[in-house]
Order: C-alpha cells, then sequence, then structure tokens
C-alpha cells in the first residue's frame, strides 16, 4: 500500500504561484517531492535497527530551493549534462544556449526544468508533473510536452521521464538527488562502498565536456565493476572525485546500473534503468557554504549523484547514443532507486 498526501509548501515571489509537496510513503519508504522542479526534497529509509534517516540534501523551506544552489533534488532538462560551448546544428541550424558552466552550457541553460512550476496530479502509488517547454525556451528548438512520474513500491522509488516534441530537439531527463547513505548532514561519503556496472567510461577535457573517447575501465580508477570503499579509492588514485559518465549496456531494457552500501547503517541504494550512461558524481563542489536541513551544512564530499542520463554533450557527438527527439516519436525512459538493507 502507497499513501499519498499533498500540501502547500510554499508560494513563488510576485505571485507566480504555490509549490505545493506530495508526500509518497510505503511500508519502506518515505519521499517528499515539491513541483518547483519536480525536486525529492527528502527520502526516508530505514537502517538496519529500524532507524528512520532522510537520505538526501535540500532545504526544508522553498527559499532554499530559489537561491544558487547545485540543483539538489531536481529534474534537469531539456537537456542534462554539459554541451559543449553551449551550441549545436540541427539540420544546417546552428543554436545558441546559454552559458552557465565555464564556456559550456550545463542542465539545460539559466532557467532549466528545475527552475520552474511543474503541474501535479496524484496517483494511486504516486505523483506525474508535467509542463510544455515552450518552442525557443532556453534557446532550444520546438515545444516540448514533459511528463515525469514518480512512484512507490515497496522499498522502491520509480521515476519515469516521457517527453513529445513538435520539431527535432536534443532531450536529456534525470534526477540531480544527492544521497547520503548515512544520513543527509553526515560530513562525508568515503565509508560508502560503490559499484558500477560499466565496462567504459567517458574521459573529459579541463571543462569536463567528453574528448569523444570511449575507455575502457579495465585497469583504471573508473574499473567500479566490483565494489570499492570510496575514501581509499579517492586517496589511492589521488582523485579530487568523480564527474563522469559511465557507460551502460545500450538497450532500452531495465537493467543493473549501480550499487552503493553503507556498512555503517546496513543500507544499499540498488539503481536500475532504460538509459546508456549514469553520471557518477561525487560533490566536488559542495563546499560547506549552503545551509541544509536541520542544521546541516554540506562540504565537498558530503553527498552523491548517480544521475542516469544519455551520455554528456551527445549532440555533438555523432557516434554517442542518439539524443535527438522527432516529432510522432515518444522520449520515455525510467529509473528505479531500490532502497534494501543488508
Amino acid at each position: 500500500m502507497v499513501s499519498v498526501t499533498r500540501a502547500v509548501f510554499g508560494d513563488l515571489p510576485l505571485g507566480a504561484g504555490t509549490v505545493e509537496k506530495f508526500q509518497l510513503q510505503s511500508d519502506q519508504l518515505r519521499v517528499d517531492i515539491i513541483s518547483w522542479g519536480c525536486t525529492i526534497t527528502g527520502l526516508e529509509v530505514k537502517d538496519r535497527q529500524g532507524r528512520a534517516s532522510d537520505l538526501v540534501l535540500g532545504f526544508a523551506e522553498l527559499e532554499g530551493y530559489l537561491q544558487k544552489q547545485p540543483y539538489f533534488g531536481a529534474v534537469v532538462g531539456r537537456v542534462a549534462n554539459r554541451i559543449a560551448k553551449g551550441t549545436f546544428t540541427l539540420d544546417g541550424k546552428e543554436y545558441q544556449l546559454a552559458i552557465n558552466n565555464g564556456p559550456n552550457s550545463l542542465h539545460g541553460g539559466v532557467r532549466g526544468f528545475d527552475k520552474v512550476l511543474w503541474t501535479p496530479q496524484v496517483l494511486s502509488n504516486g505523483v506525474e508533473f508535467s509542463r510544455v517547454s515552450p518552442d525557443g525556451e532556453e534557446g532550444y528548438p520546438g515545444e516540448l510536452k514533459v511528463w515525469v512520474t514518480y512512484t512507490l513500491d515497496g522499498g522502491e522509488l520509480v521515476i519515469n521521464y516521457r517527453a513529445q516534441a513538435s520539431q527535432a530537439t536534443p532531450v536529456n531527463l534525470t534526477n540531480h538527488s544527492y544521497f547520503n547513505l548515512a544520513g543527509q548532514g553526515s560530513p562525508n561519503i568515503y565509508d560508502h562502498e560503490v559499484t558500477i556496472e560499466a565496462d567504459a567510461f567517458l574521459p573529459v577535457d579541463e571543462t569536463l565536456i567528453p574528448t569523444g573517447e570511449v575507455a575502457p575501465v579495465q585497469g583504471t580508477a573508473f574499473d567500479l565493476r566490483k565494489p570499492v570503499e570510496l575514501g581509499k579509492h579517492l586517496q589511492e588514485f589521488h582523485m579530487n572525485g568523480f564527474d563522469h559518465n559511465f557507460c551502460l549496456k545500450g538497450s532500452k531494457e531495465k537493467r543493473f546500473c549501480a550499487r552503493v552500501h553503507h556498512a555503517g547503517s546496513g543500507r544499499v541504494l540498488e539503481v536500475y534503468t532504460t538509459q546508456p550512461g549514469v553520471q557518477f558524481y561525487t560533490g566536488n563542489f559542495l563546499d560547506g557554504t549552503l545551509k541544509g536541513k536541520s542544521g546541516a551544512v554540506y562540504p565537498k564530499h558530503s553527498g552523491f549523484c548517480l544521475e542516469t542520463q544519455n551520455w554528456p554533450d551527445a549532440v555533438n557527438q555523432p557516434h554517442f547514443p542518439p539524443v535527438l527527439l522527432k516529432p510522432g516519436e515518444e522520449y520515455d525512459h525510467t529509473t528505479w532507486f531500490k532502497f534494501s538493507v543488508a
């Protein structure tokens, strides 16, 4: 059984609308999602002692999400991740996007899908958010109708993304939740054990754009096919952290993507997806300046993201999986976050 309750979360400035919060609860999971950016603001899971903790970084109030902050819990789009120099060419026409991350365009631009109010509809086991992204929004071609659905099934949070376009446009949607399996507000994720089921990854240049090479993980710091303890692994390879796309087996079927285990609490997160890639990000840019829930601060490496998605800059790299959505087609991807205790 899943219960769904809705409440007011806050009002946007200048009468721009009311943000609602939807609480989804099963016997194993409690998830809070707001209609601003389809943002996951809370996710409570019990540890092996039966004590519940909130595992996602974020804010108690709407104001926190309206300030400059690193996409905590939000759906990002129209195109997640980076597009080199914020530009691409489609049918002979060049499109210029906002440059908002060094020389590149990141997560849909200045006002991406994370910074808009979505229209909610309550379902028996979750909530569906929808919006229409107008032609030319943030520089992208064509009108895009988008639906993001969150449902609970026992210990599993399921996120489905659908979209339809009026003209050809790149589309790449993901959720940018930062997790800490010890509980949000815990100082770091070094005691987390990570596995990613990928034989290849994408090396990046100094602006974090893929070089184009699809590199085998074998014999590198990116070989996470067997579990590694994150802190020790970063030390051993003298790494600042991960912010890389891992290449998954290409198919539209549900498949295992990643597993994170926190020995201290016994909590396990397993990720399954239909997407061809996952961006593993270890919160390298967090710096402790943001005040989160319950007085928490979020220093570097205090949370991790597993952003299931197409490969970064795919619109400019023809040998990457196709990222264009054409009229008459439907973008349809699902990711499963499965929580358990070991």
